[in-house]
């Protein structure tokens, strides 16, 4: 069966709160030891499954968890074990799950490339969770008519630790609550969770106790950052109106979740919050450029993500510049340069920003979105591939367009003192402020970079969308000379921002000179390369 469950950590300022709502007199506690195995190369892990023995009360559990849709829905399969031959297995330290009883149940498709026999023989315990759980089922009423609703959710708050499997002094808590769908409808699991995530202002997160467990043996806290994969990306030339807009917007909540869930737990990884801006910028053009392609589209998402998506791009840039950039400059003998009260006057860190409640229920509404039903729209009879071509074509011109400024502007009769203009917005920001902004009028190299870069950033997102409708081999020198146009004015763009932060700083700190002067030589062979690469462009064929 699939399992359909909303997991969100808890903030310790909410927590006693939390804790007398769950603690009602129909709640429930029960404590749960969870054995977890896998393979010494982790052979499970990296094929998404998960494979545990659990004790919930007095019944000992095997489950297995596999597949779904990556962000809500797993297939789940558990089966009740004899508790004498358990306690047996646990008494001479041989506990060890039994993998024939999945051979003709749903799971067996996820195995088929497994020898189970062999795999049994190599599986051993990872790690052990133990839990003191609470579960309360909150139910609706009824419908509007009087008749009786079968609507029904298993809240459950889990409180406890994760154990090493071989060392148990390597531990991590556990502090999570879930809302699982027990019966009846999605918009009632959603409604409730929001509910909830309002009052005590909840924080989304992917991360299962198995992947924590995997981490903890690893000596990890957190998974790496999470890139796009457009592999995941499910749409075809059959796709409707509607179900385009799902499926892109579900692939871009495969990058952003995992990379906020992350932040939330505590991570200030550059690349997480690298991951999770591009993830935001990705959906938000999708909004932008498809939102006529769905009646179900909420026109407050995209503010809430463009503003979360500025906030992370204004800490990024100076905490980059931190902790990359500085040490460079030092290493080619410049002199130091103390960014501390700059760091300082950043008063909105990615941890808040990403806490903050209207993003955390914009994302739980955005998941609802993606698992909504896209046949019961009425554009669900019009094919998303009818309509792009015109999109991909118009996104094309824009380019081109404000490309030709980007040509006609003329770098060595430029003061490039002066391209620290007033009109250079952040990165972050001119994904609000730039997108329809088309005017041709004459303006700093700043101002020229910033639109060339946006628009061919929104070209290349859009046609990543798009491209699984076409024929792979049209497509292929498109994204091949697009990639390298946007990975050099990308870091022009950036080395740009770097050249007036320390042009700026140089105002208080003589010491920043040497960085000014710096990007400044550098930028000069950046417009050279850029100017390359666009070029290529304006020659590229068009694969729709």
């Amino acid at each position: 069966m699939h399992e359909i469950e909303l997991k969100f950590l808890v903030p310790e300022a909410r927590l006693e709160d939390l804790i007398r709502q769950a603690k009602v007199k129909s709640s429930q506690d029960i404590h749960m030891a969870a054995h977890y195995f896998d393979t010494p190369k982790q052979t499970l892990a990296k094929a998404g499954i998960g494979l545990r023995i659990r004790k919930e009360g007095d019944t000992w559990v095997q489950t297995i968890k596999a597949g779904g849709d990556g962000i809500a829905a797993r297939l789940e399969h558990n089966a009740g074990l004899d508790n004498e031959q358990v306690q047996a297995m646990l008494d001479n330290d041989s506990l060890t799950p039994d993998l024939s009883i999945y051979k003709e149940t749903l799971i067996a498709p996820i195995l088929a490339d497994f020898k189970l026999k062999q795999l049994t023989k190599v599986l051993t315990r990872q790690y052990v969770t133990n839990v003191q759980r609470t579960t309360r089922l909150l139910e609706d009423g009824s419908k509007d008519d009087g008749s009786e609703n079968n609507n029904g959710i298993e809240m459950a708050y889990d409180s406890g630790e994760i154990i090493h499997g071989n060392d148990d002094s390597q531990r991590q808590a556990i502090q999570e609550i879930e809302f699982e769908l027990v019966s009846g409808d999605l918009e009632f699991l959603f409604a409730t969770a929001k509910t909830w995530c309002k009052r005590y202002k909840l924080c989304l997160s992917t991360v299962t106790k198995a992947e924590r467990g995997g981490l903890l043996i690893k000596g990890q806290d957190y998974s790496p950052a999470v890139k796009a994969d457009l592999q995941l990306l499910n749409v075809n030339k059959d796709s409707s109106m509607p179900a385009f807009i799902r499926t892109n917007v579900h692939n871009c909540l495969l990058q952003i979740l995992p990379n906020s869930s992350a932040i939330v737990a505590g991570s200030e990884d550059n690349g997480h919050i690298l991951q999770l801006h591009i993830g935001l910028h990705r959906l938000t053009v999708a909004l932008d450029t498809f939102n006529k392609f769905s009646e179900q589209l909420n026109p407050e998402w995209q503010p809430i993500l463009e503003q979360t998506a500025a906030l992370l791009g204004d800490y990024r840039e100076l905490a980059y510049l931190v902790s990359h950039i500085e040490p460079a400059l030092e290493q080619h003998g410049a002199p130091s340069v103390d960014w501390t009260a700059d760091v300082k006057q950043i008063k909105v860190t990615p941890i808040n920003a990403v806490r903050a409640n209207d993003f955390q229920l914009t994302l739980l509404e955005l998941i609802a979105f993606t698992m909504s039903d896209a046949s019961t729209e009425s554009q669900a009879d019009k094919l998303a591939i009818d309509k792009l071509a015109k999109i991909l074509s118009k996104k094309h011109m824009k380019l081109l367009k404000v490309e030709q400024n980007f040509d006609d502007w003329n770098y060595d009769n430029s003061d490039c003192d002066d391209w620290g203009c007033d009109d250079l917005e952040t990165d972050s920001s001119k994904i609000v402020n730039l997108r329809n902004d088309d005017s041709n009028h004459s303006c700093s190299i700043g101002s020229i970079l910033q639109k060339t870069h946006s628009h061919l950033k929104d070209l290349c997102y859009i046609s990543e969308f798009a491209a699984p409708l076409y024929a792979k081999k049209k497509s292929k020198r498109w994204f091949k000379n697009l990639a390298k146009a946007q990975k050099s004015l990308g870091q022009y763009y950036d080395h740009l921002q770097y050249q007036q932060r320390y042009q700026q700083k140089a105002a208080t700190d003589a010491n920043a000179l040497y960085g000014a002067g710096w990007f400044t030589v550098t930028l000069k062979n950046d417009y050279k390369r850029c100017q390359k690469d666009l070029n290529r462009i304006q020659d590229n064929a068009a694969f729709w």
